[in-house]
């Protein structure tokens, strides 16, 4: 093979390697309300694409709210993903099935504004992505969906110890005793009956998308 044909042998190669590229990923959010944070960031957390979630507080007038403080704010999750592996109206869809979208006043034993679900949509594209979610799950279950669709809001970070909470091994005085928080949280979680009442609502569709439910 001659120096030019080499040559343009290589072009070809890397023209079509360039071509089989997927489009570069682009880190895209969103924000839910859905109850204890702490357990709708481990469900996002075991979501395909998903690439970091955050706790925090949004939907209320308050500035730096904490958890012993946080007014008219709900306690939410900030979900960042991967927008060549997952899509919002997936992750909203998925969503909905890991919380109790029919319930007004809270979440499982946890009782209050602050408790109750909600979907913040950044542009009108996701508000309807949301409403046609929420649809469906409507049909899906056969009753109404109260999981309201709400616009942009200031995002908040929750206090450092709620970040990763579900994983912490640092230990501390809890209702179960002196245990890890991992582990306080995972008595938590069964004892306010989150996971019971999620199966029982949704039934083969409960943790839709979440590779370990209940972590």
């Amino acid at each position: 093979m001659t120096l030019l044909k080499k040559t343009i042998a290589a072009l070809s190669l890397a023209a079509t390697a360039l071509t089989a590229m997927p489009a570069s990923a682009e880190t895209k959010s969103l924000v839910v309300a859905g109850g204890c944070f702490w357990c709708v960031e481990s469900d996002f957390d075991h979501m395909e694409g998903v690439v970091a979630t955050t706790s925090g507080y949004a939907g209320g007038e308050m500035d730096n709210p904490t958890y012993r403080d946080h007014g008219k704010h709900r306690e939410v999750v900030k979900v960042d993903y991967d927008d060549t592996r997952t899509d919002y109206r997936t992750l909203v869809t998925n969503f909905l099935r890991t919380i109790d979208p029919t319930d007004a006043g809270g979440q499982f034993c946890d009782r209050g504004h602050s408790y109750t679900t909600a979907i913040h949509a950044g542009t009108s594209e996701e508000a309807e992505a949301a409403r046609e979610a929420i649809a469906d799950a409507q049909e899906t279950l056969g009753k109404p969906v109260v999981t309201p669709v709400e616009g942009p809001a200031t995002f908040w970070k929750a206090e450092d110890y709620h970040q990763d909470y579900y994983l912490s091994q640092e230990k501390v005085l809890s209702r179960f005793g002196i245990v890890t928080r991992a582990k306080a949280y995972k008595g938590y979680r069964k004892g306010c009956g989150r996971d019971a009442r999620v199966r029982e609502l949704w039934g083969a569709q409960a943790f839709r998308g979440v590779e370990k439910a209940g972590s």
